[in-house]
């Protein structure tokens, strides 16, 4: 029997049998893992309010050898994050991100940078002193590139003129790719999205600055709504699939909308 202690952030947590909890982790020291939380749902002591979707822990955990999965042993909860769980648009944010880094992230595998993104974020959206929309494109396109498919927005993929040598006010993408086409190069048969080049500066700021410095940056109301439409499209197609949550913030963004107009 072997145990190990990390700082995680609950991801998913799912019900098995009448008593136990199968969690999906995010830790700062081992990546991704799942672990079972026995009799959770059943002990008051144990874990009562601790064991909350989005929320910071120090978890201690044992395991043993080719025996299933990690046993949460303990659990004390560090930033819990409370207000997330109170606003729908919050939840379904949180849930997307969460999501995506429980869909591409390999088990056991330490990803300090992504951890460290995925708090902050979730700090923020918390706080609600940023935009929920800002702070969602600075996750995603950060996260992209942490992961190691970024999206090329500083020139023309097929034939490298820069994007301040692009005539167009409008710059076609193409998904498929995950480049910019300039006009010369353009065909219509791309899966194409189209940015303005003030969403590609601002794209490319928070792609490469400072994380803390990224959350001052104000986006146009242009950029944030062609930012959002680009990365959401080019997020779900290299990760192959399109995230439940997606479909589910989209619907609540969308009433939202329609209350205000």
């Amino acid at each position: 029997m072997s145990s190990f202690s990390t700082p995680a952030i609950i991801l998913r947590r799912i019900d098995f049998g009448d008593y136990d909890l199968i969690i999906n982790f995010f830790t700062l020291n081992k990546g991704k893992i799942s672990v079972i939380a026995k009799s959770a749902k059943k002990s008051v002591k144990r874990f009562s309010g601790v064991l909350e979707p989005f929320s910071v822990l120090e978890v201690v955990c044992s395991s043993s050898r080719g025996k299933g999965l990690p046993v949460l042993q303990e659990a004390a909860l560090k930033q819990p994050f409370s207000k997330i769980r109170t606003e729908i648009t919050k939840i379904a944010y949180a849930s997307y991100w969460a999501e995506l880094i429980n869909m591409w992230m390999e088990d056991g595998k330490k990803q300090v940078h992504i951890y460290q993104l995925f708090q902050s974020v979730l700090g923020e959206l918390d706080l609600g002193n940023i935009s929920q929309d800002a702070l969602s494109i600075i996750f995603q396109i950060r996260f992209m590139k942490l992961s190691g498919f970024c999206p090329d927005l500083a020139q023309c993929g097929n034939c490298r003129i820069e994007v301040e040598a692009i005539k167009k006010v409008k710059i076609a993408f193409d998904v498929v790719k995950g480049c910019l086409i300039c006009d010369r190069c353009f065909s219509p048969a791309l899966d194409k999205i189209y940015l303005s080049k003030g969403t590609i500066k601002q794209l490319l700021w928070v792609e490469s600055g400072n994380l803390k410095k990224a959350g001052r940056i104000r986006f146009t109301k242009t950029a944030l709504s062609e930012g959002l439409k680009f990365l959401e499209a080019f997020v779900p197609y290299h990760l192959g699939m399109e995230p439940r949550s997606l479909k589910f913030l989209r619907q609540i963004r969308g009433n939202c909308f329609e209350k205000h107009t």
